[in-house]
């Protein structure tokens, strides 16, 4: 941390900050991304100025500054660090009980007079309230507050904030919505009779009737999913890390597929092989007499397609798992002559547990979050994440619906990580230490090795077919009925014309195109630092409140991505933070989306770093920032480059969460994708989907070709009789 007058000087410089944020920054709003710096009128009137447009209490975020000024001069910590507080708190409680309308609540306006609207916070606000937050920060380091050091604090006070602002309080919101009537009044009879309704928890489909509820129909179809994506994952990595597979490119293209495909393509794939209109249908029709059929939509199309998304992932953890199990462990176990099967069974499985449970865990999340799959082949069969939807954008536009089913849809969510942690168990699955490791995996069983081969061969050429589809079914005039090759569907999309200001983009995906390859870029660098900062506290700092610290970072991972879409519209539609309709909505919610991954390929990364290199650079008078950034950062640039990666992908396939936020200013492909496909136009659809998942398989491949793999040494694996 700065040492003796570098404090002083390190404060009066964020006291200056924040003085530049009263008296220059626009206090309120200001429409477009960025917000526009000239022009606008009283739009950009700052703090200071706010009292000649009726706002005079904003003014008053000056005193604490002023405080805050007396007490760094007379070096008073205590002071200084109840001046911070002040001027925060001040911020915050006028923030909300002034609002758009007036008075938040009704009886102050009996105490202080009726007041005017108050727009939405901007960014002389935000300015503000960082400075306050770092002459906190600063404050807590002077009274010996982790060492004194200013950057650690400064480092966990923001990322805290961030999250408390962008991830727990709008699902406070949602909390708050679904108690709530329609005049916004407090009214938990209304959430009891809407948790209780039959559409949500009816069993008619058991006990005879047509269709169960919502709610049944998500969690049984989440816990098939699960089950499926698991055991088909299981079998791929067993076949890819114990046999000699005869292409294992082919399994590690499986792996990368769903990555950057948005996850809903694959059920519009399903639709022109299966659907009434499909050719495989029409083969059976025309060639077999097998009448054409609805069976796809439903409770089959949806696992099916959800299954083919969501294996490759459980594949490539359990791969990971796998291949970390030192083989020294099952080279032991044949040594004292025990078979492959009993070798398999009581000590590969047991080692790879943690590993299946999380697999399971990620197609039961997945399923129950996903969107676009139940949208596209659902027909009558209606899940949670559907039923938001059209909570939200229906007729009925019933928001408080909307909530509570986002609370079933988190309960269940919360559920199976409890579940989860109770079938891991606290058991130590930790098999590579520190010594070396040359042990050989034993080959699988004869009967489990054909079992295995006899999935994976298949599924194999189901998805090949299927993604051959998405790559250029947008090619022809109709795939299946009409296969003459055209270039009509791509020039729709991606159309490039000459006019009389000459070339200009005609094409009506390039808007969205371009709008989501920039969101994602700003996004990523934002996602993978505060992801990578937070692993860094969470892993080399021990401070009061730790582990809630990290349960709300990771707590947007556990959240099903329509609940975070609902949440963002209740908490950040009005003041005094308004931000639906703008790009920044959709960077914020790509950045906290995402963000966990971030922070388990840095603890990963970190735990692997011996903190004797941390203390030799403090030793050496290098402060906390400086060892960071020239110790830390370039060992872990493996992790920082993949989280960089993930955030960009996931940011430019997400549909879930962003379909509830865009704008016709700010439209992203997959929500283009979804519309086009929801009116049947099927090549358009495909033909963006192709380009897509083209573009994102260049960048992977660019950033794989800089960076290279890692590899570790071990012997390879022979497979005898």
């Amino acid at each position: 941390m700065p040492e003796g007058a570098a404090v002083p000087r390190l404060a009066w410089r964020w006291l200056a900050a924040g003085v530049v944020a009263l008296a220059v920054l626009p206090w309120y709003g200001v429409e477009g991304f960025f917000g526009a710096l000239t022009g606008g009128g009283r739009a950009l009137w700052p703090a200071l100025a706010q009292p000649f447009d009726g706002h005079g209490w904003v003014a008053l975020c000056l005193v604490p500054l002023l405080v805050a000024g007396f007490a760094i001069a007379l070096r008073r910590p205590f002071l200084l660090a109840g001046a911070a507080l002040g001027g925060i708190s001040w911020m915050v409680l006028e923030g909300l009980a002034i609002t758009h309308k007036g008075w938040a609540w009704p009886g102050l306006a009996g105490w202080f007079g009726d007041l005017g609207a108050q727009p939405a916070m901007g960014w002389g606000a935000l300015g503000y309230a960082v400075a306050c937050l770092m002459l906190l920060s600063i404050a807590l380091a002077l009274r010996g507050w982790l060492r004194g050091d200013v950057f650690v604090l400064g480092a966990i006070l923001l990322v805290a904030a961030t999250v408390v602002l962008f991830v727990f309080l709008p699902l406070m919101q949602v909390l708050g919505s679904a108690v709530r009537d329609e005049a916004g009044q407090f009214a938990p009879w209304v959430f009891l009779a809407k948790l209780g309704d039959r559409s949500i928890w009816g069993v008619a489909c058991v006990t005879g009737g047509t269709a169960c509820g919502s709610a049944w129909n998500s969690l049984w179809l989440a816990v098939v999913v699960g089950g499926l994506t698991t055991v088909l994952g299981l079998a791929f990595a067993l076949v890819s890390a114990r046999t000699r597979f005869f292409a294992p490119g082919v399994l590690q293209v499986m792996g990368l597929l769903p990555v950057i495909t948005p996850p809903f393509v694959i059920g519009l794939a399903l639709i022109l092989m299966f659907g009434r209109a499909g050719f495989v249908s029409a083969f059976l029709a025309n060639n077999f007499g097998i009448p054409r059929t609805r069976w796809l939509y439903g409770v089959p199309g949806i696992a099916i397609a959800q299954v083919l998304a969501f294996t490759p992932i459980a594949f490539m953890v359990l791969q990971g798992v796998l291949r970390g199990v030192a083989p020294s462990l099952e080279e032991a176990a044949q040594t004292l002559r025990a078979g492959r099967w009993h070798a398999l069974r009581t000590v590969t499985w047991p080692l790879i547990r943690p590993g299946v449970a999380n697999a399971f865990l990620i197609g039961f999340i997945e399923s129950l979050a996903d969107f676009g799959n139940p949208l596209i082949l659902g027909g009558n069969f209606t899940v949670l994440s559907t039923d938001i939807f059209f909570a939200v954008v229906g007729a009925a536009h019933d928001q408080g619906r909307a909530a509570v089913l986002s609370i079933v849809l988190l309960v269940f969510t919360l559920a199976a990580f409890m579940a989860q942690r109770l079938w891991v168990g606290e058991g130590r699955y930790t098999t590579v230490t520190g010594k070396g490791d040359s042990g050989q995996p034993p080959p699988l069983p004869r009967g489990v090795a054909w079992a295995c081969h006899g999935v994976v061969l298949p599924w194999i050429l189901l998805t090949a077919v299927v993604y051959f589809l998405i790559l250029a079914g947008g090619f022809v005039t109709a795939i299946g009925r009409n296969n003459t090759p055209t270039l009509s569907h791509f020039l729709t999309v991606f159309g490039v014309d000459h006019g009389v200001g000459g070339w200009f983009l005609s094409g009506s995906g390039w808007d969205s195109f371009i709008t989501t390859l920039e969101l994602a870029a700003i996004a990523m660098p934002v996602t993978a630092g505060l992801g990578l900062l937070t692993a860094w506290l969470l892993a080399r700092q021990s401070f009061p409140g730790r582990g809630s610290f990290e349960f709300l970072t990771m707590l947007s991972f556990a959240v099903p991505g329509t609940v975070i879409g609902i949440s963002y519209i209740l908490a950040f539609n009005v003041p005094p933070v308004e931000l639906t309709g703008t790009g920044t909505i959709l960077v914020i919610c790509f950045v906290f989306r995402n963000m966990p991954v971030g922070i388990r390929a840095g603890l990963a990364s970190l735990a692997q770093i011996d903190r004797s290199l941390d203390e030799a650079s403090l030793t050496l008078r290098a402060n906390s920032f400086r060892t960071l950034r020239l110790v830390i950062l370039p060992i872990i640039r493996p992790a920082i480059v993949t989280a960089m990666v993930y955030s960009f992908v996931r940011a430019v396939t997400a549909v879930s969460a962003v379909i509830f936020l865009t704008t016709a200013q700010y439209n992203l492909a997959t929500v283009y994708i979804v519309g086009r496909a929801d009116i049947g136009e099927y090549g358009i659809a495909l033909v963006y989907s192709a380009v897509l998942i083209l573009t994102l398989i260049g960048v992977l491949a660019g950033i794989r070709l800089v960076v290279g793999e890692q590899r570790i040494g071990r012997r390879a694996l022979v497979v005898t009789s």
